[in-house]
């Protein structure tokens, strides 16, 4: 979905404030600046699926937006339990916002389980709207209800809206002569019409959407339109729900464009095209499948029309191989993966170091160690980034701060590669890739020039006045080394892991040589062109919060409430790890505090410290899930009043 805003404006993460209307023949309908609403159902619910077209269609209104999907890691977790249960946060706004929420305004919650695992987060005096045809005597016991919560007084502090989901959607559906299962499975629909309604939502693509996903079953596309439209109508005639609610397009809050919704692995693929169109090289992608990564695998599998070429090896280490194949061969090579991914792919991206090949590793980070969360996300591979190949390898590491960020990261990674012929890390992680914001679509004249010149021909000439061609003879301004396409004739050359020699490439064992090579190759990480860190200090505050990664959102959302109860804080954000930039230890010295907020235990804070000397100030949080701003800004709050 697609829609034009106009004009700039920035403003706080506010409150939801209220103004009633009732136009004649309807309802009352409240305007709202911001809603957050939360669907959680089991896992065959299709939680993901309603939130994904509830957000599709907020995006095509115009309002901001952020999305936090959440779901299970078992690809068919015990129906009705706890570890089963799947949700999909949305925050929408007419306004400028960075987060997906703290806390849902609505929850609709299709059974026990979602109930009991999400109400934890719901504040008093919120919407819930309960499937009460799932509250069985059974399903109560199997999440350790000792009572009906609908009935004991539980919820009492709540606006409850206590609906048979079920029940309506098979009633609505008896003319398509469905079984009863067949008709249960479309209650999610149901569910999404009604709080289509509720938010004045529009419909069109949503039917179109399901013609188009059924219809090579269009009985079953039929029927899940009408379960929607059934739930539409029975919010507009219903005396359960009196109030339908508004959020005005965010109008002011974006430049002028066209925009899209887009989560952050969709926006790497589309970066990873981009970057090999404007390099006029081939892109592969080697891979193999891992959470939270696959997706992009899945996508660029579709743009061959493009020059793309997609691999789905057999375990991460060929992914990778083939990978590094491609790009000696002059493809813009690309391997995709998460945190325990990284580990196999180690020694093939020491090989690449020392090969000095343009070669782009993803890495979506989730939670660990070994198998960990898959589900979840978590900042914690920076370390394994920057150190985790034997011998002195290093690597340059870029990484996104939003979904829409990652098609920009992308280009950059591909750019950083081409320009000084090296492997690059790109750190995004489960938050960015599975999330969702608008993204303006750029024009073809904004993006950079990565044309490439591979070697022609000889580039040295020796003493006895022969030119031959020396495979490591390097920019004076980059240190790259010549890309010679294979097969060219005079540029024959020696490849492998083995140490060479400076200039030639022969095999070298030399001590000189060796610290040389090494000095050499560190050089040239250390010399890549980044840009220099910009901080946001509007008011000459004393403590600094430093970030870096899918932190930015929570941080800046924390940083605009501080600010607006009077208090006094800098934000600064890292896109580059490795090289930092250069003004960073300048930066850091400004300030007498330094906050550095991580979903690790401090990886950023300790390269940090060793690198500045700086007493940077660790916040972090490992539970899977990302920061609240309210949490974030409570924790400044206090390191301000230390």
């Amino acid at each position: 979905m697609t829609s034009q805003v106009s004009s700039p404006a920035e403003q706080a993460d506010g409150a939801v404030v209220g103004e009633q209307r009732k136009p004649a023949g309807v309802k009352d309908v409240q305007r709202l600046d911001r809603v957050i609403i939360r669907f959680a159902g089991d896992s065959g619910d299709g939680m993901q699926l309603t939130g994904d077209r509830f957000t599709s269609e907020t995006a095509s209104f115009g309002n901001d937006l952020s999305t936090l999907p959440n779901f299970p890691a078992e690809i068919r977790a015990p129906a009705g339990t706890l570890p089963g249960v799947s949700s999909f946060q949305l925050h929408f706004a007419d306004h400028d916002i960075l987060t997906p929420g703290d806390a849902p305004n609505v929850l609709v919650a299709m059974n026990p389980a979602a109930l009991k695992a999400n109400i934890g987060d719901v504040p008093r005096g919120a919407e819930i709207i309960v499937n009460t045809d799932e509250f069985t005597k059974r399903a109560l016991q199997k999440v350790g209800y000792s009572a009906s919560p609908l009935d004991d007084g539980s919820l009492d502090g709540y606006s409850l809206h206590p609906v048979p989901l079920t029940t309506l959607t098979v009633e609505a559906l008896k003319e398509f002569g469905l079984t009863r299962k067949e008709a249960e499975r479309s209650k999610n629909m149901f569910a999404l019409g009604l709080l289509s309604w509720m938010y004045h939502r529009p419909t069109e693509g949503t039917e179109k959407f399901l013609k188009s996903k059924f219809a090579k079953k269009p009985e079953i596309a039929a029927a899940n339109i009408a379960a929607y439209r059934a739930g539409w109508n029975f919010g507009e005639t219903t005396e359960d729900f009196a109030v339908s609610y508004e959020v005005a397009p965010a109008a002011t809050a974006f430049p002028t464009g066209t925009y899209r919704n887009i989560s952050g692995n969709l926006a790497l693929s589309y970066g990873l095209v981009a970057a090999s169109r404007q390099a006029d090289l081939p892109l592969f992608l080697g891979s193999y499948p891992i959470t939270p990564a696959s997706d992009i695998l899945h996508e660029l599998s579709r743009h061959k029309n493009f020059g793309v070429r997609t691999f789905q090896a057999e375990d991460e280490i060929a992914g990778i191989g083939a990978a590094l194949g491609a790009a000696f061969g002059g493809s813009l090579a690309v391997t995709t993966t998460s945190g325990p991914g990284v580990a196999l792919k180690s020694e093939t991206i020491g090989l690449a170091v020392s090969m000095e090949l343009p070669l782009l590793v993803l890495d979506i980070q989730r939670g660990g160690p070994s198998t960990g969360l898959p589900t979840k996300t978590e900042q914690a591979d920076l370390l394994q980034a920057m150190f985790g190949r034997n011998g002195e390898a290093p690597v340059p590491i870029v990484a996104p701060c939003t979904p829409a960020d990652c098609f920009d990261a992308a280009i950059e990674a591909a750019r950083i590669a081409l320009t000084y012929r090296t492997p690059v890390m790109l750190l995004s992680d489960g938050y960015l890739a599975n999330g969702s914001e608008p993204w303006r679509i750029p024009d073809i004249d904004e993006l950079p020039d990565l044309t490439v010149q591979f070697a022609q021909g000889p580039n040295h000439t020796l003493d006895d006045g022969s030119e031959v061609f020396w495979p490591y003879k390097r920019d004076p301004q980059t240190l790259a080394r010549p890309w010679a396409i294979p097969g060219t004739p005079g540029l024959e050359h020696r490849i492998g892991g083995i140490e060479k020699q400076d200039g030639t490439g022969n095999i070298s064992y030399d001590p000189a040589n060796h610290d040389f090579m090494v000095l050499t190759r560190q050089a040239k990480i250390d010399g890549i062109d980044v840009p220099d860190l910009e901080v946001d200090d509007p008011h000459g505050a004393r403590t600094l919060v430093l970030g870096w990664g899918s932190t930015f959102g929570p941080i800046t959302a924390a940083v605009r409430r501080l600010r607006a109860s009077g208090e006094s804080v800098a934000q600064a954000h890292l896109r580059h790890l490795n090289p930092f930039p250069r003004n960073l230890g300048a930066v850091l010295g400004r300030y007498d505090r330094v906050v550095i907020p991580e979903m690790n235990l401090g990886q950023l804070a300790t390269l940090v410290r060793a690198k500045y000397l700086v007493d940077a100030h660790s916040y972090n949080q490992v539970n899977g899930m990302p920061f609240k701003a309210e949490q974030l800004a409570t924790a400044l709050k206090e390191a301000i009043d230390g």
